[in-house]
Parts: C-alpha cells; structure tokens; sequence
C-alpha cells in the first residue's frame, strides 16, 4: 500500500488520528517537528516517523519523500499550511487538512491550476471543519437550485483543544466574516442574530467567522453566507463590546500572552466528554421569490467527525484515482459522506 503521513501527530488531534488509525490496521508515517515526542508516539504505537520543520523547505520536501498522502493537523494552519501545500506540490504528494481557517481555504482555492498541473488533489478542511456544514450546503443546493442565499450552523458543547483554541485566538484580531454579494466581508463579532432550532430546540444564535464562508461557496457558487452557532444575547452583547477592542487584541504581546494562557489551561476533551458532547448541524437556503429550504443532522462530537472524516478521506485517496485539483470535502467524497461517517445520523431535508 502506497504510504501517507499524519503531520502534526503529536498533537492532541494527531494524536486521536494516529490511535484510530492503528486500531483500524493502518501504519501512517508519523511526522512533526517535536522529535521527542513524535518519536515516544510512534514507538508506542510500533509506527514509522520522521521529523521535519516547516519552516525549513528543504527539510519539509525530503520529509515528504516517497508520501502519496499528507494529512496535515498542525495549526495554526495560517502559518503551517503554505509551505506544507507548496512541498505536496513538488514532491506530488495529495494535501488534506482539518482547517477551519477561512484564509487558508482562500488560499488552498486559489492554488488550483498549480495542484492540476503537479497532478494532485488538495483538500483542506476534512474534518469537523467542515465535512458537516459543507455536505448540508451542498444538499440545499441540490434541493434548491436556485438559491442565492445559504445560512449554516452548528450547536455543540464540546471543549477545545489547545490547537483550536490558539487558533481561536488568532481569529479575534479579524473579527466576524460574512460573504456578501459574492465578497468575503469583515463584520462586527456576533454580527447577526436570529432564533434557529439546530435539531435540539430553538437557541439565540449569532454569526461567527467559519471556514464555510470560503467553502461553502466553492461548493454550492451561492454569493450569501452566513454562519451561526448558539449563544445568550447576554454573552452576543459582551463579545459585541469586545469587538471595539480587536486592534489590540492583534498585537503580538496580547496573542502571544492569550496563548500562553491556552497553553496552560486547556487540554482538550477525554473519551467519556467527546462521547457526552453530540453535534447538530443546521442549514437553510433561501431564493429571491422567498422559497426556503432547510436541512438538519445529528452527528458525534466534533473530534470523533475529525478523525473519522479524515480517515476517510485519506481512505479515499488510497482507494480511488481522483482528478488533481482543489476540493472541498463534499466535492471530493460526495455530499453524502457525512451520513457515512460512525455517529452519525441522516441529512433531513424539509
């Protein structure tokens, strides 16, 4: 079987990857730059490894030799994922990700004529971020062709994991994102409001910066997105009042001190919290006459949707000669394929 690599695997997703992965009877090449700790992973898990810096191309491009797929967890993907796309494209080796990173994906896009040249496919966003949302998008689509206007949305309890959160707090300096009229637009933090039932009873919800206002576009060609996750209008109104300070909170110290305090004080949900914490994944579309399509479905924590839609992403690759080029999730494995996914339940279209 032709070899693949976990980049990032000592990470906490990393981690759960590679453990899954073992117990399904698979040997990914485990890979980051941490040679200590990648190295006590793979010898518990009796797995091959290398290590390599991303920030060293040379070293990145040979740590890619004879790889035919590179599953890429280390975030934040806006510093890590340029130079692992740009060694993927010379040394001809497939690029997945578990992104939710709106500029990532902008830029993924924008590689497209370059993977088809280099004859391989790139598609970031296989997991959580965002398997779920982009097959509800590309469903509404389906259900109503002539959609101009898409809103997504997801309710969930579950915890962060460190890598999430530093990325988390990376996003506060940029504020909200909507696409509208066909542009990625900056917008206030909690932008919009309205009431939406995710599949679990109707919640307050408000607008946040996800990965889909890049994706679901390329997906589905809608020109106005929003996505919304529940909130109490008490917190909506504190990060309102936040939002006047986002110069700041970009500054170099201030980040650099928020993820210090990550660091320190989150770890990431255990087995038994990721098995509390189910998902409900919201959708609806809507067309200029008024005509509203909507689309729900209940899945496993976001964690479990990440490994299991990356796996099968990467199972996909191994399995299938797909033609080179940039996808997004439900482009490359079908708008279906979170219904196939373990937790999960099926898309419900009304």
């Amino acid at each position: 079987m032709q070899q693949w690599m976990i980049y990032g695997a000592n990470g906490y997703t990393g981690r759960l990857l590679a453990r899954a992965a073992v117990r399904r009877g698979l040997k990914p090449v485990l890979a980051g730059r941490n040679q200590h700790a990648v190295s006590a992973l793979a010898d518990e898990l009796q797995l091959p490894f290398r290590c390599f810096d991303l920030r060293q191309p040379g070293q990145v491009r040979n740590g890619l030799k004879d790889i035919h797929i590179t599953l890429h967890c280390a975030g934040p993907f806006s510093a890590t994922s340029q130079p692992m796309i740009d060694a993927c494209l010379a040394t001809g080796c497939h690029y997945l990700d578990i992104t939710g990173e709106i500029d990532v994906f902008v830029a993924a896009q924008s590689r497209q004529a370059e993977a088809e040249q280099a004859g391989i496919v790139i598609c970031p966003g296989v997991g959580f971020d965002v398997i779920p949302t982009d097959c509800i998008a590309a469903r509404l689509k389906l259900a109503l062709h002539d959609a101009d206007r898409l809103a997504l949305g997801f309710d969930t309890v579950s915890s962060l994991s460190p890598g999430t959160a530093r990325t988390s707090v990376e996003g506060l300096k940029y504020g909200g994102r909507i696409r509208k009229d066909d542009r990625i637009q900056t917008v206030p933090l909690a932008y919009q409001s309205r009431e939406i039932d995710f599949g679990n009873g109707t919640k307050h919800a408000v607008t946040i910066p996800w990965g889909d206002i890049a994706t679901a576009w390329f997906t589905t060609g809608i020109d106005d997105i929003e996505v919304f996750i529940p909130m109490a209008p008490s917190a909506a109104a504190r990060l309102r009042g936040l939002d006047r300070f986002r110069p700041l909170l970009g500054l170099a110290p201030v980040q650099a001190l928020l993820k210090h305090l990550v660091a320190r004080r989150i770890h990431g949900p255990d087995h038994q919290q990721r098995e509390a914490a189910r998902c409900y994944v919201w959708g609806e579309a809507q067309n200029r006459a008024g005509k509203k399509v909507v689309a729900r479905i209940e899945t496993a924590n976001a964690y479990d949707v990440t490994v299991e839609g990356a796996l099968h992403a990467v199972a996909f690759l191994l399995e299938n000669q797909a033609a080179p080029g940039y996808y997004t999730p439900s482009r490359l494995l079908g708008p279906d394929c979170i219904e196939k996914l373990p937790g999960s339940g099926p898309i419900h279209i009304e």
